[in-house]
Order: structure tokens, then C-alpha cells, then sequence
């Protein structure tokens, strides 16, 4: 277990906006981390993992992704290990301790076509626990236009809707899950959140969190991010059938398992 090396304390409201809508701004936490994060994501690009999905739709620019590099990556594993990140996460989420679950990269280069739909990410993941967080670290500034959106409470509504893959397909055949509500339709009864970011800020949000993300068709630089999720307390393995996102094939875990292995190390252990 690799102990952060400088204390960093959130400030109340920060942790009681997470705690009540699921989602929050942290600013200016990972400043010095942003070209060391820069560097591996060039490294991850040039040579992608088997894990990599690229999307490219006719007239469109790209739209990058890849998963699980932080073992391979030297930049991706001393964040992970030596950043304020495992700290920020145990007190967003309450936790007495927090384990590093997986991290995404993802680029949409200007004029990306693609928008993120509205979606949770816990249906996806092979994990469960009231304590969850995905850190969503841009790269590049980013304008509210353009930036992550999520839908404050939608955490707590105690619904986990149908997860599809990008071509609308469903996830999981013959599954009872609700169907996404459809968010754009009627945005005014919602309370949606994003920001103006800065290199250095991340947001903070609950894996069951309803979010999505823009096309970059206004935008003129690329949207660069680095997302860093985490597990608290309690965390337990949760058997996708190899479907989920990332699908950890080789993790013999079983379904109800607390989660635990190489794969999930512990970063973070209070003292009390």
C-alpha cells in the first residue's frame, strides 16, 4: 500500500455537495500533476492496450478511448500511487479506505461528432458499494459548453437503468432493467451540473450518477481526460458474465467477493 505523500483536506461544502447531489467540483487538486498525466496519455495513444475503443464516425474526428493502463504506464501508476487523489476520494465518499478500481482515458479531438449519451456507470462495472467515485481530470481547459454534465441526486433515486453500448445495443440480452429517461428532452426538470474547468480541477461523482458528455464540434483544441474511478468501504465483486466495461477476464473473484487483489490495491488506510 503506497501512502499519499502531502495531506489534502477538502473543504466541507465540497464533501457535503457529493455527499447530497452525488457530484462535485474539486479545484485545483492535481495542478501538478497534469504533465505527467499529459505524458502518459501520449504514451497510451501511441501504443493503445487491448482494451482500446476508438470511435471514428463518417465525418467525424476521433474519439479515443482506453482502459487499464496504470500498470503499464509509469505516469498512470505514480498518480494513482502519489497523488492526493486516493485522499480526495476518502473524503468525498466517507471511507476509511479506498482502492483503486480502474482508470479511462479519453480524447475527443475537435470536431468530434459523438456524444457521450446520458448514462450510469455502475451497471457496467464489476463492483458494488454505497461508496464509489470517478474522477474526471481534463487535460485541457474546458468550457461549460463542452464539459461533463450530471444530474444532481440521481444517485440516490435507487433505480440503475439499462446500460447500452454506443451503437444503442443492449449490454446484457434479456435484462429488466427501466430505459434511460431522456434527459435532453426535458432538461428544465432536472438539476444538471457542469463547469468551466481548469487544468488541475476534476469532477467528482458516484458511479450511479446519471451523466454524459457533449460532441466537440464548437471546440478548437482537443478535450483531453484523464478519469481515475475508486471504491470505498465495503466494496464487493460483482459477476458481469465478461460484459462489463472494463471486463477484467482474468480476475478470479467471485460474485459477493469483497473486492481485493493486484488489479484493486489499497491506496488509502485512516488512521482511526
Amino acid at each position: 500500500m503506497a501512502l499519499p505523500i502531502s495531506p489534502f483536506t477538502l473543504d466541507e461544502t465540497v464533501v457535503k455537495a457529493f455527499q447530497t447531489e452525488g457530484v462535485t467540483i474539486v479545484r485545483g487538486a492535481f495542478t501538478d500533476w497534469i504533465e505527467p498525466l499529459r505524458t502518459g496519455l501520449a504514451a497510451t495513444m501511441a501504443a493503445p492496450s487491448p482494451l482500446e475503443r476508438s470511435y471514428r464516425p463518417e465525418g467525424s474526428a476521433p474519439f479515443f478511448q482506453d482502459l487499464c493502463n496504470w500498470q503499464r504506464i509509469p505516469q498512470f501508476r505514480d498518480f494513482v500511487e502519489n497523488s492526493p487523489a486516493a485522499q480526495v476520494a476518502a473524503q468525498l465518499m466517507e471511507s476509511h479506505e479506498v482502492r483503486f478500481f480502474h482508470d479511462h482515458e479519453l480524447v475527443k479531438e475537435p470536431g468530434t461528432t459523438l456524444v457521450t449519451p446520458w448514462h450510469q456507470d455502475s451497471p457496467y462495472y464489476c463492483v458494488t458499494g454505497d461508496k464509489t467515485l470517478s474522477l474526471w481530470i481534463p487535460l485541457d481547459p474546458v468550457d461549460k459548453a463542452h464539459c461533463l454534465e450530471c444530474v444532481a441526486g440521481s444517485h440516490l433515486w435507487g433505480v440503475t437503468h439499462r446500460p447500452r453500448r454506443f451503437d444503442g445495443s443492449r449490454l446484457y440480452e434479456n435484462d429488466t432493467m427501466p430505459e434511460m429517461p431522456d434527459i435532453d428532452a426535458n432538461r428544465a426538470a432536472y438539476t444538471i451540473r457542469s463547469w468551466d474547468l481548469t487544468p488541475g480541477d476534476a469532477i467528482a461523482f458516484d458511479f450511479r450518477m446519471i451523466h454524459g458528455a457533449p460532441a466537440t464540434t464548437g471546440n478548437t483544441q482537443s478535450r483531453r481526460v484523464f478519469s481515475a474511478r475508486w471504491v470505498g468501504d465495503n466494496a464487493r465483486f460483482a459477476n458481469r458474465g465478461g460484459k462489463g466495461s472494463p471486463p477484467f477476464p482474468h480476475v478470479s473473484l467471485q460474485d459477493g467477493d469483497l473486492l481485493d487483489g493486484p488489479d484493486f490495491p489499497l491506496i488509502y488506510k485512516s488512521a482511526s
